[in-house]
C-alpha cells in the first residue's frame, strides 16, 4: 500500500519512501529512495504515512521518529486502530489517522469512484484536511468516525464478508458446470485471497470481529436446523427476515 500512496501523491508533492531493503524499492519512481534513518531527517518530512503492516506499526513509528522533525505529522492507515490513540498521544505529535477501504489490488487510481475512506476524527486539523482534499481527488467516498466507531465499522462491514468468502471457499470443489451464483462467490473468493495474507490476518483480528463470526455461526446454525427439519414455514420467516435486512 506503501507503494501505491507513493504512485498516487509523487505528481503532486515531493515524496520519499523509505525502506531498509533497496530491492523491494527497485521499481520505485518519481520518489526519492531513502534506506537510512539517517536519511530521513535530511528529507525532513512534512507528513510520515506508516504503511506497514498493523503488526509492526507502532515499532516502525518508535524507530522513525527520532529521526523525524518535532512539527512532522505522523500517520497510519491501518485497517484495525485499537490502542492507536494512546499511543499518539503518548508522542507529543501531531497525528492523523485514516484508513483507504480497500487494498492496493483493487486500487486502480482511474477507478475509485465507488470506493470508500475514512479518516478519524480525532487528530491534527491541517493532517485531516490534507487527506480530505487528497481522497476526494481521487473521487473516493469519505466518512469521518472516531477511533473506537472506526474499529465497530470495520468488524461489521469486512469481517461479515470475509469470514463468509472464506468459508465458502474452504468448501470449494471444482465445479464442471457451474451456476452463475457460484461463480459469482468465486470471483469475490478469489479477489479477497489475491490480498495479502497481513491485511486478512488484521481485519479478522479486530476486537470487535469474534461477535460479528459468532453471529454468522448462529445464522448457520438456525439454517442448518431449518434443512434438517425441512420445516418450510420456518424456511419462509427465515427467507423473509434476509429480504428485510437487505432492503434499501
Amino acid at each position: 500500500m506503501g507503494t501505491w500512496l507513493t504512485d498516487a501523491l509523487c505528481l503532486d508533492h515531493e515524496v520519499a519512501i523509505y525502506d531498509p531493503n533497496l530491492e523491494k524499492l527497485k521499481y520505485i519512481f518519481n520518489t526519492q529512495r531513502l534506506t537510512k534513518l539517517e536519511e530521513i531527517t535530511e528529507f525532513a518530512p512534512e507528513l510520515l504515512i506508516n504503511a506497514v503492516t498493523l503488526k509492526y506499526t507502532i515499532a516502525a513509528f518508535d524507530e522513525v521518529i527520532p529521526y523525524l522533525p518535532k512539527s512532522c505529522i505522523i500517520s497510519d492507515i491501518s485497517s484495525v486502530k485499537t490502542d492507536f490513540q494512546t499511543y499518539y498521544e503518548g508522542t507529543g505529535m501531531r497525528y492523523v489517522s485514516t484508513h483507504p477501504m480497500f487494498g492496493p489490488t483493487f486500487g486502480n487510481l482511474k477507478s475509485l469512484r465507488e470506493h470508500h475512506a475514512i479518516i478519524i476524527s480525532q487528530g491534527d486539523h491541517l493532517g485531516k484536511a490534507f487527506f480530505k482534499d487528497f481522497f476526494l481527488s481521487l473521487g473516493l467516498n469519505i466518512h469521518e468516525y472516531s477511533f473506537i466507531e472506526h474499529d465497530e465499522t470495520i468488524a461489521y462491514s469486512l469481517s461479515i464478508p470475509f469470514s463468509s468468502s472464506l468459508v465458502f471457499a474452504s468448501c470449494m470443489k471444482k465445479q464442471d458446470a457451474p451456476g452463475t451464483t457460484f461463480s459469482k462467490h468465486l470471483d469475490i473468493a478469489k479477489g479477497l485471497l489475491s490480498e495479502d495474507d497481513y491485511l486478512l490476518s488484521e481485519i479478522l483480528f479486530n476486537p470487535f470481529s469474534g461477535g460479528q463470526v459468532e453471529s454468522i455461526r448462529l445464522k448457520l446454525k438456525e439454517l442448518l436446523s431449518i434443512i434438517e427439519d425441512k420445516d418450510t414455514n420456518r424456511m419462509k420467516a427465515f427467507l423473509a427476515e434476509v429480504r428485510e435486512n437487505i432492503k434499501e
